[in-house]
Formats: C-alpha cells, sequence, structure tokens
C-alpha cells in the first residue's frame, strides 16, 4: 500500500473510532469521511461496508491497546504501570463498547486481539501484585469485570471527568495493598 493511501486508512480509522464510539448507530461513513479529510468514495475504497469499518475500528482500538500493554508490561516500574493501564482501559472502554455492540457478534480477528490484550494485562497484573503493590487475591477476570462495569456505566450515562477520576481512584485504592 503507498504511504498516502496508508494514512488515509489510518486517518479513517482513527474518524471512524471518534464517529462511532462517540454516537454509535447514529454516526454515518460521510461524517467519518469529512472528520478524516477524505471523500466517501475513499472511505468505501479502503473499507467496503460499514461494518467492515467498525469492525477494523475496533481492531485498531485493541492493537493499539495491546502494544500499550505490552509496553507496560515492560516497564521498570510495575507498581506506576497497572494504575495507569486501568486508567486507559476505563477511560477508552466507552468507545470500545460502543462500537462492539454495532457489531452483534465478536469478529474472530477481533476475539483473537482482545485475547492477546487480556493476556498482558493479566502479566502487568502479576507484576504488580509480585512487587507488593496489589492485592494478591485479584485475578485478571476481576480486574476486567471492574474495567468493564465502569466502562459501560459511562457509555450509557456519560459523566463528568472530573468524577470519572474519582471513580478511578476509589478502584484503584482498592486494588492496593496500602
Amino acid at each position: 500500500m503507498r504511504q498516502d493511501a496508508r494514512e488515509n486508512r489510518e486517518r479513517i480509522l482513527a474518524a471512524a473510532d471518534h464517529v462511532f464510539g462517540t454516537h454509535g448507530e447514529a454516526g454515518s461513513t460521510e461524517e467519518v469521511a469529512r472528520l478524516a479529510g477524505v471523500g466517501i468514495a475513499t472511505v468505501f475504497r479502503h473499507f467496503p461496508t460499514k461494518e467492515a469499518l467498525i469492525e477494523a475500528a475496533l481492531v485498531r482500538h485493541f492493537t493499539g491497546l495491546l502494544d500499550r500493554t505490552r509496553a507496560t508490561a515492560a516497564a521498570p516500574d510495575p507498581t506506576a504501570a497497572l494504575p495507569a493501564l486501568i486508567r486507559e482501559m476505563i477511560e477508552r472502554g466507552a468507545s470500545k463498547l460502543t462500537l462492539a455492540s454495532m457489531l452483534g457478534d465478536a469478529p474472530p480477528a477481533v476475539v483473537t486481539v482482545a485475547g492477546e490484550v487480556k493476556a498482558a494485562v493479566d502479566m502487568v497484573l502479576r507484576r504488580a501484585q509480585a512487587a507488593g503493590a496489589v492485592r494478591p487475591d485479584v485475578g485478571v477476570e476481576e480486574l476486567y469485570l471492574i474495567i468493564r462495569g465502569l466502562a459501560q456505566t459511562t457509555a450509557a450515562t456519560p459523566v463528568p471527568a472530573a468524577m470519572l477520576e474519582r471513580a478511578i481512584d476509589v478502584i484503584l485504592d482498592g486494588l492496593s495493598t496500602r
């Protein structure tokens, strides 16, 4: 793929993440094209259907999260890594959930990369536990339940940023061994 085509594709996916993650079914491919700075034909040249565009945006979301999670897992300070990861997953979770709800059954590519993210999150959690920063009785399933719960709540009823920040602080305090 030519450099300009790759750049267009990335702008389209970023715009789709924003448009559909914010507006759900009410979002349009025309708005995606406008926000990406391309014509609607360019959007459909890369993604023949709205569903293909949404799937690709969701895979992009998880792939980016996987890259950041793996980098976090390798960070020298595991006590700071997990809270940063939890914050990101909660703050961006509403958009991901909105995208996922538009697809019905999760496509195989999404399932695969989401599983890889979960394994990487588990590694970050175990490193933080080994460092004594996180309660040893918390597993990745409980952590995902907490993250999903707050993400779903904010997807259904957006809350002020300061309130979400305080709620995340409460979660992090509950996970801490302090």
